[in-house]
Order: C-alpha cells, then sequence, then structure tokens
C-alpha cells in the first residue's frame, strides 16, 4: 500500500473506514440481521468473483440491497471481494478496496431503496431502478477517484471521466434483482433467486463488453499519446492542454455524452501528425524556411492516416485535418472557408491558439489568459469561429483556466507549437517563425 501515492492511502483508508461504520449496527447485539441469507448471498458472491468479469458481482450486491438491510448489505460483498481475482500488485490493497467499494455501494443501494419503497403510493420497481442507478453511480465515482488519485491527476478529471452508460446496467439489473429478491422472499426460497441470477451473468456479460470496448478505446488513445511523449514532450503536454479546453468550448455549446468526449479527444490528439515530422524541425530554435514550413504543414495529414480505420475517432479525425484551417479561408491544407471547416476542427482551433499564448515557450513568455483571449476576439471573424470563441470566454469566466505554465521552458527543447496565425498579428503569431 505504502508504493500508492499519499492521496491514493488516504481514499483507500477512509473508504475502509467509511464502510466498517457503514457495517457496524449489522454487528450490534439485537441487531436483528438475517444472518441465513448473509451467508448464502455472500457465499453466491463468492463465486460471483470467480466468473469470467465477475459478471454476477453487480446483479448480487443488488438483490443483497433488496433483500437485507443497509448494514446487512454493506457485508455481502465483502468476502467475495477479499478472495476474489486480483491480476496487479499490490495485491492486499486492492482486495481491500474492492471490499470497501463494494460495501459502500450496497449500503446506499439499500439504503436508497428503503427510503424510496416506503413512500406512500410508490412502488418497488421505481424504488429498485433508483437504487440500482445509485449503486451503479458510488461503484463508478469511487473507481474514477482511485485512478485519478494513483496517477495524480486533478480531482476534477474525474467528473468528466465518469462512465455515459451508467443507466443501462441500473435498466437492466434493477428488476431482475428485485424479481430475484421477490423470489428469495417468496414460499420457494433461495434457490429459485438462482433461477434469475444466472441468466443475469449473460446480460452482465454483453453489458461488460461495452465497457471492455470503452477501455479498449482509451487505451487506444493512451498509446497514441505515449508514441506523442516518446517523440516530443512539449506535444504531448500542449495536446493535454488543448483537449481540456476543447472540452471546456463543447460544454459551453451544449455537447454532452459521447460527443463531449469526443471533442476532448480531438483535442488531445490533434497534433498527433507530428510524429511524423523530422524531430530537428520540431525542435528548431529560429525561423523556419519556406521548404521547413511545407513539411510542418503537412502534420495534420500525418494525423488524419495515422487515425484512418479508427471507427471510434471518425469526427476526432475531422479535427486533426482541418484545425488548421481559418474562416477566412488563408489556412491548410486545404484552404476551407466558414462553415465548410468541421465544427469539431473551429473548437480545437480556438483551444490550440489559447494555449499556445498562454504556454511558456523556449522564447518568450506565456500571455496573461485575459490577454490570449482579447487577441482571440480580435481574430473571431476571419481566423477563428466566433461562437467557439465566445463559448471559451463564457466557460474561463465560471471555470477559470486553473493550468499553471512551467516556470522553466528549457526542458520543453523548444519544441513549438506555434499554433495562432502569423497573420493575425504580430502579437498573435507564437514564435518567430510563423507557425510551427
Amino acid at each position: 500500500m505504502w508504493a500508492l501515492p499519499a492521496t491514493a492511502r488516504a481514499l483507500v483508508t477512509g473508504a475502509v473506514l467509511a464502510a466498517a461504520l457503514c457495517a457496524a449496527p449489522a454487528l450490534r447485539a439485537g441487531a436483528g440481521v438475517p444472518w441465513a441469507a448473509v451467508a448464502q448471498l455472500a457465499a453466491v458472491g463468492v463465486a460471483a468473483e470467480r466468473l469470467p468479469r465477475r459478471s454476477l458481482a453487480f446483479p448480487v450486491l443488488l438483490t443483497a440491497a433488496f433483500v437485507l438491510p443497509p448494514a446487512a448489505a454493506a457485508l455481502v460483498a465483502v468476502p467475495g471481494a477479499l478472495v476474489g481475482r486480483v491480476e496487479r500488485p499490490p495485491v492486499a490493497t486492492r482486495r481491500l478496496w474492492h471490499a470497501a467499494q463494494q460495501s459502500l455501494a450496497g449500503w446506499a443501494a439499500s439504503y436508497v431503496f428503503a427510503v424510496f419503497s416506503s413512500f406512500p403510493g410508490l412502488h418497488a420497481l421505481p424504488a429498485a431502478l433508483v437504487a440500482a442507478l445509485v449503486c451503479a453511480v458510488v461503484l463508478a465515482a469511487l473507481d474514477g477517484a482511485i485512478q485519478v488519485a494513483a496517477e495524480r491527476r486533478p480531482f476534477h478529471e474525474l467528473w468528466s471521466g465518469l462512465p455515459t452508460g451508467l443507466l443501462g446496467p441500473a435498466l437492466v439489473h434493477g428488476p431482475a434483482a428485485l424479481l430475484a429478491a421477490a423470489l428469495w422472499r417468496g414460499a420457494y426460497g433461495p434457490a429459485t433467486a438462482l433461477l434469475v441470477l444466472l441468466p443475469m451473468a449473460l446480460s452482465g456479460r454483453l453489458l461488460d463488453s461495452g465497457r471492455r470496448e470503452r477501455a479498449a478505446q482509451q487505451a487506444a488513445v493512451r498509446a497514441l499519446v505515449q508514441a506523442v511523449d516518446l517523440k516530443d514532450r512539449y506535444t504531448r503536454a500542449h495536446c493535454e492542454r488543448v483537449g481540456r479546453a476543447s472540452l471546456l468550448i463543447a460544454r459551453e455549446l451544449g455537447m454532452t455524452g459521447e460527443r463531449l468526449e469526443t471533442m476532448r479527444l480531438a483535442g488531445v490528439l490533434h497534433d498527433i501528425g507530428k510524429i511524423g515530422v523530422p524531430t530537428r524541425l520540431l525542435r528548431k530554435d529560429g525561423p523556419l524556411t519556406p521548404e521547413e514550413r511545407r513539411v510542418i504543414e503537412l502534420h495534420p495529414e500525418y494525423g488524419h492516416e495515422i487515425v484512418r480505420g479508427i471507427a471510434f475517432l471518425d469526427e476526432a479525425r475531422a479535427a486533426i485535418l482541418h484545425h488548421h484551417e481559418r474562416l477566412d479561408g488563408t489556412g491548410y491544407p486545404h484552404g476551407l472557408t466558414g462553415h465548410h471547416i468541421p465544427e469539431s476542427a473551429r473548437v480545437v482551433a480556438v483551444a490550440d491558439a489559447f494555449d499556445a499564448m498562454t504556454s511558456n515557450r523556449g522564447y518568450s513568455r506565456a500571455r496573461p489568459v485575459h490577454a490570449a483571449l482579447a487577441e482571440l476576439h480580435r481574430c473571431a471573424g476571419s481566423h477563428f469561429d466566433p461562437r467557439m470563441v465566445a463559448a471559451l470566454t463564457r466557460a474561463l469566466d465560471r471555470r477559470g483556466w486553473g493550468l499553471v505554465a512551467p516556470a522553466d521552458a528549457s526542458d520543453l527543447a523548444v519544441s513549438v507549437s506555434r499554433n495562432v496565425p502569423s497573420g493575425c498579428s504580430a502579437e498573435a503569431a507564437v514564435g518567430r517563425g510563423g507557425e510551427r
């Protein structure tokens, strides 16, 4: 456990203590806990942890939440989590975290179910759906929190990283777990509940395949970003910031769900084509020759080819290809004008220029945010889409930028992006050699 960052250690410790507090009332004398049901559900939970992809763990957790009081429901998942499969060290810490996570989710679902099912006129099914959604949200939030803490990322990234498909598992598993709970309490007992739980393993596998696909997509993006990092450290840091700024703009434009994530990926990967640009040009300290500039200006097309065939990056690919286009048609590679430029590219163009102006370079200091925004507004209509500029301004007014440019840019090897168009003004040309 001590190999983990301090924030992650604190999160694990806090989750374990919170789970212990939730389960403690069940251990009091005279609590009236149906220990036979706890033991039976815990045994099913242990078996579920041994199934491929733990495809029954969530349904068993919900069934326990509907059958047992909150404190007892918090105990059901603990044995299975403590003996479950763990593929990476630290094994003991991961098992402890998994037990606390499942315990808190089970307690929350049981508590919410008890509260909502007691409302006059409210039948069990709506309460089950709400409880299932709460359970899914708790599991996803804790998963995201430990990942953010372990990777030492800002905690505000937790919310943008939360899965958007939480409603599906709740709608599928909530009613089925309620049926299993009804059978469990019925005349035929726990054996009939297994007839419901076992088919749920199949539905769990189907839902899990979607999660695996999203995980594979994230791994593909990480691999591409890592390739950029190996080529040029500045470009990676720049792209990550452009991804954040693109996300801010997209939210202000009312984008949600998958579209929002697409805009973030477009920003993160917009300069992926620089993998194909000679390193000596990326790191050149001084003006570029016309020939060198032509080579640099091929990076959008290189990037477009690199991500060709990756289906989930379709819209992001358009931004990669066209983020250097300008509304007046003086950009590259195709000289598109106005709304012929894809919306994703217009979002990334503004985010890209903003970060270029507010970042330290080997030959220039970062501009204040207000100065960069003023320059973007001045160039709106000729180079940038005014809607995107206005959206970024509103987002920064409300949320702030909060990113501090590195005090020493020498380690960036002057690998500049120089994305603010030199034709906009001498001040806006971030770099002495024009765009890079």
